[in-house]
């Protein structure tokens, strides 16, 4: 597993006072978004430490690693935060499927506009 060295000043700058961040996954390849996901600093520090992805699931309540049940992991390949230090993009190389349905993308319910 790959373990990243991190911007000390950009990692202590993220405003985790809300407890979750937003955490976009883009595939490195084609940047075509994969998923939204939700982190804390545990779930960050987990995710730098392992070069895996790494979410806390509102649902479920509990950390979970992307790919520890599928198999579909999400090499880590970059890290940025937004302008704001509120958003997190992650940058993957995607094995498998990133969504749960066994599609590539969650996103891919389209809405017409007319």
């Amino acid at each position: 597993m790959k373990k990243f060295s991190c911007n000390e000043d950009v990692l202590n700058k993220i405003d985790f006072k809300g407890g979750l961040l937003p955490a976009v996954i883009q595939d490195l390849k084609n940047n075509q978004v994969l998923m939204l996901g939700y982190m804390n600093e545990e779930s960050l520090k987990r995710t730098i430490q392992t070069g895996t992805t790494w979410f806390w699931s509102r649902s479920r309540q509990e950390y979970w690693n992307k790919g520890a049940t599928s198999g579909h992991f999400q090499y880590v390949k970059s890290i940025s935060v937004d302008c704001d230090y509120d958003t997190i993009l992650v940058k993957v190389d995607q094995i498998g499927a990133a969504c749960h349905t066994g599609s590539r993308s969650c996103f891919f319910n389209k809405l017409t506009i007319e």
